[in-house]
């Protein structure tokens, strides 16, 4: 109105006000391009690839749309209602598999600030939790006696939505079926995080390789690999290393791979790169964690559970960061070195536990220093870094409270699921750092990328892990951050993983 009384006004005062109006106006605008051009910067690729940010027309069809239809149909309101929807389907078909239940859980609670953006995704995370195929079967094989003996084969082939199946293998008395496939779930979101071609499996046997004889040894993975072996390959699924799979049992394992197919493949079960990157994976993500607060691993003394070649070798990368070691725990109890396990101890407890079914107890008799199981518990003694590689819910609620009274700064997991759910919160709570096992233990996933052509690359070293690790960290940091769970890198590395591997499963259509 203002604009048409000033056209048809020809005084000179009225039109110097108009002009003035009209730059102010315009120069108001440009900032908030800017803006709006800065908020745009800021985003993830990730993100922006995902499309995760959708209209309201879009979120309230898919919001409309029935979740489950058996018994009824069944909607939700919000994303955490959805994770628990999807919850409880899982416990009303496998009630049972208590490890499962809770990695599910946990995971989905993740992912509830997805579903509340664009309702789509709690769709695909219905098919997710499903995986594509298990397979169990009998492993009959003749020990040194001649008694026939039976173990159970697994091997869970979870999403092929990203690339072959990709995980690895176990052997242990404590794998069950909900283990394996608790296992298989988190390799999901653990293998899309590092953005490389590799779908998700992981297998095993209840099996203990630990006091079995060579020749014992290598019959049960020859009986083993005679079922998996219709199962797996190069472009179809490939294992390798985890704990209580070493060296060893992938050479009899490839063997017999090699013997069933006739003819001569790349060797992709076995590396030795593989067999660190673990560990490797483990120190470099810690020194990550720390720098972004403006400290490192230098002179931290590292309080490490278990003694397993993840263990080893994390201590091994920590020693090369100037970190100090200071235990390492096995069946027979822990060993404590006051003054840290330097490279030359190291080497020794390397010597001691390559020896197939040697214990910790053994290295007292190599050091003048070390105390065993003094004090009687190991979470008693002061650190500045804790690396739980053993059993699933290690460090409960009581054990990571101790843990902070102590001066714990930072907890990095070593196996999966170490930490319970409980006590996840507890170290957000008491302001310790965190790196979950979705996040640390992708470094396998990353060295076979860059080892073999088919996943990207000729060749891997440890620098190029690191990048790698510095990449992943960023893209977990940024990503929690978006989904307002500022810090929370367990929120961050599922929600990353998520988005890669479902915007691949929409394309693929309900499969």
């Amino acid at each position: 109105m203002l604009s048409k009384l000033a056209l048809n006004n020809k005084t000179p005062a009225t039109r110097r006000m108009v002009a003035d109006m009209t730059v102010r106006s315009l120069s108001s605008q440009k900032p908030q391009t800017t803006s709006k051009e800065a908020i745009l910067a800021k985003k993830s690729l990730l993100t922006q690839e995902s499309g995760v940010h959708q209209t309201m027309k879009t979120s309230k069809t898919w919001r409309n749309k029935p979740l489950f239809r058996r018994q009824g149909d069944v909607r939700f309101k919000t994303g955490m209602e959805a994770a628990n929807l999807l919850v409880r389907e899982a416990l009303r078909r496998d009630s049972h598999e208590q490890e499962y239940i809770d990695t599910l859980k946990a995971t989905l609670h993740c992912l509830s600030p997805i579903f509340d953006r664009n309702p789509k995704y709690a769709f695909v995370a219905k098919t997710l939790i499903e995986p594509e195929r298990f397979l169990q079967f009998r492993v009959a094989w003749v020990d040194d006696m001649g008694v026939n003996r039976l173990n159970r084969g697994w091997r869970v082939q979870y999403s092929s939505a990203l690339g072959p199946y990709s995980g690895s293998l176990h052997f242990g008395n404590d794998l069950t079926h909900s283990v394996v496939r608790a296992l298989g779930f988190d390799q999901v979101f653990s293998n899309a995080l590092t953005g490389f071609p590799h779908g998700s499996a992981v297998g095993g046997a209840d099996f203990n390789p630990m006091d079995k004889s060579e020749s014992e040894l290598m019959r049960f993975c020859q009986s083993y690999m005679t079922e998996l072996a219709k199962y797996i390959g190069p472009d179809q699924d490939i294992p390798w290393m985890g704990t209580g799979v070493g060296k060893e049992e992938v050479g009899y394992l490839f063997g017999q791979y090699k013997r069933i197919i006739g003819k001569m493949p790349a060797n992709f079960l076995e590396s030795s790169q593989i067999e660190n990157a673990p560990g490797f994976g483990i120190a470099h993500f810690g020194e990550c964690i720390l720098q972004d607060k403006g400290d490192s691993l230098k002179g931290k003394r590292c309080l490490i559970i278990g003694a397993g070649k993840v263990a080893r070798s994390a201590a091994e990368k920590i020693i090369q960061y100037g970190g100090i070691p200071i235990t390492f725990s096995d069946a027979s109890g822990h060993v404590y070195e006051p003054d840290g396990i330097t490279e030359g101890k190291l080497a020794t407890i390397n010597h001691i536990k390559n020896d197939r079914g040697a214990l910790l107890g053994r290295y007292i008799m190599s050091s003048t220093t070390a105390q065993f199981n003094q004090p009687e518990d190991l979470l008693d003694i002061p650190c500045d870094v804790v690396i739980p590689c053993g059993s699933r819910n290690e460090l409960d609620e009581d054990a990571v409270n101790r843990l902070a009274d102590n001066g714990c700064k930072l907890v990095l997991e070593g196996g999966a699921g170490c930490v319970a759910t409980g006590a996840r919160k507890i170290l957000k709570n008491r302001g310790v750092l965190y790196g979950p096992h979705t996040m640390t233990l992708s470094g396998p996933a990353i060295v076979h990328s860059l080892l073999y052509p088919n996943g990207g690359g000729g060749g891997a070293n440890d620098d190029d892990l690191k990048a790698e690790v510095a990449r992943i960290y960023q893209e977990v940091k940024g990503t929690a951050s978006e989904f307002n769970c500022r810090g929370d890198l367990f929120a961050g590395a599922n929600i990353a993983g998520f988005l890669r591997i479902a915007n691949k499963m929409v394309q693929h259509g309900a499969v």
